[in-house]
């Protein structure tokens, strides 16, 4: 089983400490990551993804020291920033050929990936399009769409529902259930709903530092709901 272990995991700019060491170990199913702004989510997730690098602790992949050889998980990792960008003159399909090129993914097994990413999510009618004349929700779907190629055992997506409607919020949510019977995946959004639904395990950050982390029955506790036991938990900020 593939294992991705956090052990005292701690980032510091200058003189603000944006995440206390956390230790964590993930494996296959949803993680929901659950925090206020400022509460160090992307930043955890940044050195998750080898984007950033911690001020200390380590990070290994099935056994194998992250730190000193991120190829090793870069290889099994899709990535979804929070701001993620895209190049506005490609088409959805130019952008993703090219995405699949700069991962190794040979061109005709990218064709498949593309083309059933393309439908799941919904951008058939607009594939051919630029992407500067997408909406911001069209071009959250392609960001998704460009994660997931390459069949990543590993899949960090930051707010990945923002801008999409609740039909799509649906879809996603099912493709990524799907997905994640076999990989690790950690979601972070501020839609605690999202994550009530598909998480198996719910991590609440604030400030830094682990406020709650376990199935969603066992962080809901006394609470009645998920809603509830985050305001709680997070110090009574609402998830952003």
């Amino acid at each position: 089983m593939n294992r991705l272990e956090i052990d005292g995991i701690a980032k510091r700019y200058r003189d603000v400490e944006a995440l206390h060491p956390i230790t964590l170990t993930l494996e296959p199913g949803i993680t929901g990551l659950l925090g206020p702004n400022g509460a160090g989510k992307s930043t955890l997730m940044r050195i998750l993804a080898t984007v950033t690098r911690p001020s200390s602790g380590s990070l290994r992949w099935n056994g194998a020291d992250v730190l000193r050889k991120p190829d090793d998980v870069r290889r099994s990792l899709g990535y979804l920033p929070q701001d993620a960008g895209v190049y506005p003159q490609l088409s959805a399909d130019e952008f993703l050929r090219c995405v699949a090129a700069l991962k190794g993914i040979p061109s005709r097994t990218a064709s498949r990936q593309i083309d059933a990413l393309i439908e799941r999510l919904n951008l058939g009618p607009a594939r051919s399009r630029p992407l500067g004349g997408f909406s911001g929700g069209m071009r959250r779907r392609v960001g998704i769409a460009q994660a997931l190629l390459g069949e990543p055992q590993i899949i960090i997506v930051d707010e990945p529902t923002v801008g999409l409607d609740p039909e799509e919020r649906v879809r996603f949510r099912g493709l990524i259930t799907e997905l994640a019977r076999e990989r690790i995946v950690l979601l972070s959004t501020h839609i605690v709903s999202d994550v009530e639904a598909a998480a198996s395990r719910i991590v609440i950050l604030s400030g830094g530092s682990v406020r709650a982390d376990g199935p969603p029955g066992a962080v809901i506790g006394a609470y009645g709901n998920l809603e509830l036991a985050y305001l709680a938990l997070a110090g009574g900020a609402r998830a952003a």
